[in-house]
């Protein structure tokens, strides 16, 4: 982006230094320019005979004529040269950053100290040059580097083997829960980078939230939101869903990748003739494509386990493709242990999170607010909408249309947020990956009993599951993007106050790169469309409140 930025100031600069000095030739010839212009017929010809004098062209011309050379002062005249130097300097400093990555990778850390300066907002001096400055490590090291990195993945695999736990034993539905990764992204970039928070700080707020869930899911306030999604949001979750977790599949496979120009764009398949025959892109998406393969036909002919099949085939597969990386098998499961202790289990930091900067008391606490106000939308309906989408894929849907046991769903959902905030992991929320299971044929609690258990034997397996490519994994989420996606003729697009809601929530889904965004667009439109054609009846109160809500979470919270 700053290099884009920097290119589109410097056309700029340019094509202004360029009219600049078109003046400069004139006021050197004043005289003559004068003359010049005093004997044309009309404008066109004197922008001509300027051009024929003086070697210029129509833009310096014509500003020339529009300056009024003979009502310039000295002053003004000097300050015209003095633009002109000025502008030489800005673009031989514009072109020395495009020529150096160190200067981009400055103007970051200037930015984030600017960011600091306008918000007033108190951060961490280390953060700008340290990636794991997030984690409240003062020096980068790689010894450091590896103990975070053990103790987020234990602590992520207990945070998902507990939160699963409870959606087979106490809510009995085939749901899977772990920190979800926009909530991570949330926690990592602006609460810890941006805002200056430390790791075991932002724990707090995941913990509050967690609280807060558990709260308003024993009063019911949860279910009685569901509960007033309108039909046309409803019917369109499922394939919105199914949109969603094709872009993450193909994303995940590398077979679609990012365009400056485009936003996303597909990977270069012609890349192997060019640097050197580098097909380190290339692999991963087409191992993920050949897995799509594999996994559609394994279920065309109706295999049992067609999608587990087709992973472990396409893992092996990867192999001389140089995806799968067999070398880096290691049996080590003790360090990580010790690393967990040290850095995640139970290191909350509530003094630091709620210490009173620069004397306002005010600020501080209305810091931690929105910031829990902001986590707890987004979880909220993230899990609604992936419970609600799921629940239709496997029929686990009541004659209102919501998700059976949907209550004790919602509280497995709370608890495993706050106990995961314990054992050092951000918002645990239900993966919309669940579909992938109820592809498989779950429908009950022991879909997520079985899942629970692999989770926590992801943690002594770590070394064999991590041989799985994610190119191997991703063609599971393109196929149940395929399953999710015929729902959508469920979806009434007869009545344009109900097709533009379920269209908005199915599209905002994969291109805003969230659930929670989805829901609540569908949600905002059911309301605005209903009341401009006279539906008020149709509005239900708490969904107009929900939809409020999230016009003012737009509006004044960053995410």
């Amino acid at each position: 982006v700053i290099t884009r930025r920097t290119r589109y100031d410097l056309a700029k600069t340019e094509e202004r230094q360029h009219i600049i000095s078109g003046l400069v030739i004139a006021l050197a010839n004043v005289d003559e320019v004068i003359a010049i212009i005093k004997k044309s017929a009309d404008k066109n010809e004197a922008c001509r005979n300027l051009m024929d004098a003086f070697v210029l062209d129509d833009k310096q011309a014509n500003a020339i004529l529009e300056m009024r050379l003979q009502r310039l002062t000295s002053l003004e005249v000097e300050k015209l040269r003095e633009e002109l130097a000025e502008l030489d300097r800005i673009i031989a400093d514009y072109k020395d950053i495009l020529a150096k990555p160190e200067r981009v990778t400055q103007i970051i850390k200037d930015d984030l100290i600017e960011i600091k300066a306008k918000y007033a907002v108190p951060r961490r001096t280390e953060i700008s040059t340290d990636p794991y400055g997030i984690e409240g490590y003062a020096h980068f090291d790689t010894v450091m580097q590896g103990k975070i990195y053990n103790g987020v993945f234990i602590g992520t695999c207990l945070g998902a083997f507990l939160g699963t736990m409870l959606c087979a034993v106490y809510a009995k539905v085939p749901y899977a829960q772990a920190p979800g990764m926009g909530l991570n992204a949330f926690f990592a970039y602006t609460v810890c980078l941006s805002m200056g928070y430390t790791y075991q700080q932002a724990l707090v707020v995941v913990l509050i939230s967690g609280l807060f869930f558990v709260f308003i899911s024993i009063v019911g306030i949860r279910e009685a939101i569901v509960k007033s999604i309108p039909d046309s949001v409803k019917n369109a979750i499922t394939p919105g869903i199914g949109l969603f977790i094709t872009i993450l599949g193909l994303k995940s496979g590398g077979v679609v990748v990012n365009n400056d120009a485009t936003l996303v764009g597909l990977v270069d398949f012609a890349q192997w003739q060019a640097n050197g025959g580098d097909t380190s892109a290339l692999m991963p998406a087409l191992l993920c494509l050949i897995g799509l393969g594999v996994i559609g036909f394994l279920v065309a002919k109706n295999v049992a386990g067609a999608v587990v099949i087709g992973i472990l085939v396409t893992t092996v597969i990867g192999i001389p493709m140089g995806v799968t990386q067999i070398s880096e098998l290691t049996f080590d499961i003790i360090t990580p242990w010790k690393d967990f202790f040290e850095v995640s289990f139970l290191k909350l930091d509530f003094a630091g999170m709620f210490a009173v900067k620069d004397g306002n008391v005010g600020q501080t606490i209305l810091t931690v607010v929105m910031l829990v106000i902001s986590f707890s939308l987004v979880n909220m309906f993230d899990s609604i909408g992936t419970l609600l989408g799921a629940a239709k894929q496997a029929g686990l849907i009541d004659k209102e249309g919501n998700a059976v046991r949907m209550r004790e769903a919602l509280m497995a959902d709370a608890i495993s947020t706050a106990a995961g905030a314990l054992v050092g992991t951000s918002t645990v929320t239900t993966m919309v990956e669940s579909a992938s299971g109820i592809a498989a044929g779950g429908r009950t609690g022991l879909t997520s009993l079985t899942t629970a258990i692999l989770f926590a034997c992801s943690v002594v397996l770590a070394p064999i599951v991590s041989l799985i490519p994610s190119a191997a994994t991703a063609p599971v989420l393109v196929y149940v993007g395929v399953l999710m996606l015929s729902n959508v003729s469920d979806c009434d697009f007869s009545d344009m106050t109900n097709a533009i809601p379920a269209f908005c929530t199915i599209v905002f889904m994969p291109f805003t790169y969230s659930i929670a965004n989805g829901v609540a667009f569908g949600l905002i439109f059911h309301c605005i469309l209903k009341a401009l054609c006279g539906k008020f009846k149709e509005i239900k109160p708490l969904c107009l409140i929900v939809a409020l809500v999230f016009l003012a979470r737009y509006a004044f919270m960053s995410m």
